[in-house]
Order: C-alpha cells, then sequence, then structure tokens
C-alpha cells in the first residue's frame, strides 16, 4: 500500500467508526462504558482530531464484534474475488459486486415478474444499468422505456423511476448506483427513435 492509500484509509477510519456506532444505535457513553475509552477520546477518535491506534481499536472491534480489518476498512491482500452472499429483496435479488462501502455500488439484479403495483420511487443519487437478460421495463418520471439485453439506460434517482421486467419472464442486470451523482455516460434510446 502506498503512502496516499495509507493516509485515505486512516482518514476514513473516525467517519466509519462514527456510522457503524449510529447504525447500531450506540451512544458514545454506553461505549465508554464497553471499552473502557473516554467519551471525550471516542468524540475526537469519530471527528478525526485523534488518530486510530491499535490501542483504540481492539476494544472498539470488539465491542462492535467486527474484526480489525472490517473496522478500519483495511484493504483485503491475496485473493481479489468479491465474495457477497445474494440479498433477496421481494421480487428482487441483488448480488453485490463491489466489497468496500463508497459512492459508487456495483450489484448483479435478477427481477422476477411479480402483478403488483409499480410504484414509482425517488431518491438521492444515480443509477446506470445494463440489460443482460430479458426485457426490462423503466417508468421514468411520465415516460416509458424498453430495453433488451445489451441496452444501457442512466437518470437522476430524484426523478420518479421505477423498473421491472416487461414481460413474464425474468429479467438480469448489472446496476452501478451512486449517492452523489456519477454519472456514467451510456444512455438507451426509447423504441422508434433514430439517433
Amino acid at each position: 500500500m502506498n503512502d496516499q492509500a495509507y493516509e485515505r484509509v486512516l482518514a476514513e477510519v473516525g467517519p466509519r467508526l462514527r456510522r457503524m456506532r449510529q447504525e447500531r444505535g450506540v451512544t458514545l457513553t454506553a461505549l465508554s462504558e464497553a471499552t473502557g475509552i473516554s467519551v471525550s477520546t471516542l468524540s475526537r477518535l469519530e471527528s478525526g482530531g485523534r488518530k486510530a491506534t491499535l490501542e483504540l481499536l481492539l476494544p472498539l472491534a470488539q465491542a462492535h464484534q467486527v474484526p480489525l480489518d472490517e473496522l478500519v476498512g483495511a484493504p483485503e491482500v491475496g485473493d481479489p474475488r468479491v465474495r457477497a452472499a445474494p440479498m433477496r429483496l421481494g421480487d428482487r435479488t441483488a448480488i453485490p459486486l463491489t466489497r468496500q462501502p463508497g459512492a459508487l455500488q456495483a450489484f448483479k439484479l435478477i427481477l422476477d415478474p411479480v402483478g403488483g403495483p409499480r410504484e414509482q420511487r425517488t431518491h438521492e443519487g444515480y443509477e446506470w444499468f445494463y440489460v443482460l437478460s430479458g426485457r426490462l421495463l423503466l417508468l421514468l418520471a411520465d415516460r416509458e422505456v424498453e430495453l433488451r439485453a445489451g441496452e444501457a439506460a442512466e437518470f437522476d434517482t430524484r426523478l420518479p423511476h421505477w423498473f421491472g421486467p416487461a414481460g413474464d419472464e425474468s429479467v438480469e442486470l448489472l446496476s452501478l448506483f451512486g449517492r452523489q451523482g456519477e454519472r456514467m455516460h451510456v444512455r438507451a434510446r426509447p423504441r422508434g427513435q433514430e439517433g
């Protein structure tokens, strides 16, 4: 690991510790009691005012019940394969293709056909996807776009949107999602429009 990568990993420790504590609903006081580390030291560690040391990180890893590598976000060495377990979300199976949390996340999605409502939603971010197999229907605000295998789309997720199988067969796609609005610069044209 070069010096820049090392400094980046160290700079991300504080925010990662805060996120982990908040996601678990633990107060600084409760964490202080569990670790024996003062509230002020924990606060300075989370805000970046104090550098992480092994003496501080070991009791935190034990309190959160996570490996030290996960606590600091250390990059794995050796095997580069991503071994992520599929997640089932209703009619969707999401297989994470990225290991580290960050601005850009990659997933393989398998969408099963359902007869439920096509409720459009909005949220922060930007999404890009590439259809691997099947036909995908994308509802984007007042537009309807059908994509087939080999086609891609990108859109701002602050626009009302919904996507799912266009027919009675499952659809598989690769999805890249960024919360800060990263753009991939690939667009699919609605059927019938010539470029």
